[in-house]
């Protein structure tokens, strides 16, 4: 049950980040009481390597306000947020990642954005990077392909400092890799009023980046994914039966063309050739083919989506509540 007094739900996904830890929590503590807000820290250790979890624990007796799930083993950043997300409970909810890169001092300009200025979301964009060419390039390209695809105008999708009215996460669906997309899945869910705000962007104090080059490969092939879920997801005899169709029909008319025309030929005692022996009838038979096998997806298609739920699947450790 929602606590309706709770004002901010703070959801951070986290690996092998034990060392940050206890001075991203007392930075968010002292950000919080400076600001008076009532408030909740939800971590969610992605099976984490080193000793995040037992920090977490000896956390959890100083500051009260936390709350953790630990999984069995590493799922990703999606199950991670989708965790934090079921259990979130207050009326904004912030994402922030545990590296100490995203700044806890953006979360009370955050939260008034939300609440004073209405937006349904507000997604930081680090317009200012400390990470390498190797990097920041292929994020331009990345982010300028999602604004095209989606029409979703951000200039940095994957940054993980975010704000959420309570019912907007509450809507998400998240699998495979599909965080990076949570803006648009919002819009397409009826939030449309989305915002930006540039924040501070710090450099990595402590370990490495988890995350290599493919992330980016992953990352387009998940936006080609998302798309076409989104389009055709619910109906996917659109798409198949329209393909099936189109496909059916031309073959059929090329088939009756060879046809006519082997008769017209007989007719006018002109030469003629069996309609076998064309190549272009077998590509008309390969197309009526095609055509029926589409149809036939489709159909099938639209009795498993009734059916189906996609959903994340991971198996939770450990919790401190």
């Amino acid at each position: 049950m929602q606590d309706s007094t709770l004002q901010i739900s703070i959801v951070v996904p986290l690996y092998n980040e034990a060392e940050s830890l206890p001075e991203l929590c007392a930075w968010i503590d002292r950000v919080m009481r400076a600001n008076h807000f009532s408030y909740e820290m939800i971590f969610v250790n992605d099976g984490s390597r080193d000793e995040s979890w037992e920090v977490l624990k000896s956390l959890s007796v100083q500051y009260p306000s936390i709350k953790a799930s630990s999984f069995a083993r590493n799922y990703g950043k999606s199950a991670a947020l989708h965790e934090g997300f079921s259990k979130a409970q207050g009326s904004v909810v912030i994402t922030m990642d545990a590296d100490l890169q995203d700044s806890p001092d953006e979360i009370p300009a955050l939260y008034e954005m939300i609440t004073t200025d209405g937006f349904d979301l507000v997604s930081g964009w680090k317009q200012k990077r400390f990470d390498p060419l190797s990097k920041t390039i292929p994020t331009k390209l990345y982010n300028a392909a999602t604004r095209s695809l989606s029409g979703v105008y951000l200039h940095d999708f994957n940054c993980g400092l975010k704000a959420y009215k309570l019912e907007v996460i509450k809507t998400i669906r998240l699998y495979g890799e599909m965080h990076r997309y949570i803006p648009v899945q919002a819009k397409w869910n009826g939030f449309s009023k989305i915002g930006e705000k540039v924040v501070q962007h710090q450099a990595r104090k402590y370990g490495v980046t988890k995350f290599g080059l493919e992330r980016f490969l992953y990352g387009f092939l998940d936006l080609l994914s998302i798309t076409f879920v989104q389009t055709f997801g619910k109906r996917p005899m659109h798409l198949f039966g329209s393909l099936g169709i189109l496909s059916f029909f031309s073959g059929s008319i090329i088939t009756m063309w060879l046809i006519g025309e082997k008769l017209y030929n007989i007719t006018q005692h002109l030469k003629y050739r069996n309609v076998t022996d064309n190549p272009l009838f077998f590509l008309a038979l390969v197309a009526i083919i095609l055509g029926v096998q589409l149809f036939l997806a489709g159909f099938i298609g639209e009795l498993m989506v009734t059916n189906s739920d996609k959903t994340t699947d991971y198996q939770i450790k450990e919790e401190i509540s």
